[in-house]
């Protein structure tokens, strides 16, 4: 229609809709905002989805994310969580535990395919695109508890560990560290162990991991601060919509002394990214 196109990061959106929605334009000050979703795509051409964005709308600088890993077939990921989990097995070369999960699928559907065809394609980088996504991280740890393996809608997987799950102080925190880019990054390697533990059942296995996200969540936010100085945290994009990891973060937040906020009216989700972009645009040109 030969219409103005202005392009605006996925991220940046959800990062603009919330602080618009709670500060409008003239609150002073910084803000750090997690936008932890399923998939958005990367100002580097990667899927993002675990990242914490500092700044302001029209300003912000992408601070912290997730140690990524590829996605095995790309957006048939999101409806078949055994392919994150799958993945991250790989990742650390746990080849036994990969296979194992790959025939406990084709148990159930024919879904799976050959195992060799399988990893010969992730080793290639065959429609694996990495990503950093902490939604795809829920569907790992759904798949390797055994709650969801296979899911008839994206989002399934987290919404079933989190049904099971309940709050709890027995967590692991994820290692932080910066890379090259000044990213700050959390690795989830640690977590694969007790994920795969069945001497513990899948209730405590799924409480386990909401507890771990939560606290190292709040180990980036005291990191960076010691980085950057003072800021308002945001909680945006669809992870949030989980109430009992919202809520723990939300507390853990409190008590280290943050003002952290979670959108009201705005949907968290990709529902609220028009408003984002527009939010987004007016800050990057002053209107």
């Amino acid at each position: 229609q030969r219409l103005p196109c202005v392009e605006v990061q996925h991220h940046a959106a959800h990062a603009a809709a919330l602080v618009g929605e709670q500060a409008g334009d003239s609150a002073p000050g910084d803000w750090l905002v997690f936008t932890w979703d399923g998939v958005g795509y990367g100002s580097d051409g990667e899927l993002w989805g675990g990242e914490a964005v500092h700044g302001g709308p029209g300003r912000w600088r992408r601070v912290a994310s997730m140690r990524p890993f590829r996605l095995p077939g790309g957006e048939r990921a999101g409806r078949e969580p055994w392919r994150s989990a799958v993945s991250l097995a790989w990742e650390l070369g746990r080849h036994a535990e990969a296979r194992r999960l790959v025939a406990q699928v084709r148990e159930r559907a024919d879904l799976a395919g050959d195992y060799d065809l399988l990893y010969h394609a992730w080793q290639r980088g065959l429609n694996m695109p990495h990503t950093s996504a902490v939604g795809r991280l829920f569907d790992a740890a759904a798949a390797l508890t055994g709650v969801c393996r296979t899911a008839s809608f994206e989002g399934q997987g987290p919404m079933w560990l989190e049904a099971i799950a309940s709050a709890t102080t027995d967590h692991q925190p994820l290692p932080l560290q910066q890379d090259d880019d000044g990213i700050l990054r959390a690795d989830w390697s640690s977590i694969l162990n007790w994920l795969q533990d069945t001497q513990l059942d899948a209730a405590d296995r799924a409480s386990r991991f909401h507890a771990s996200m939560a606290v190292t969540l709040v180990a980036k936010a005291e990191r960076l601060r010691q980085q950057l100085g003072d800021f308002r945290i945001g909680l945006s994009g669809g992870v949030f919509q989980n109430k009992l990891l919202s809520a723990q973060v939300l507390a853990l937040l409190q008590q280290a002394g943050f003002d952290a906020y979670l959108p009201k009216t705005i949907p968290c989700n990709d529902g609220g990214l028009c408003a984002g972009q527009v939010m987004e645009y007016t800050q990057q040109h002053n209107k």
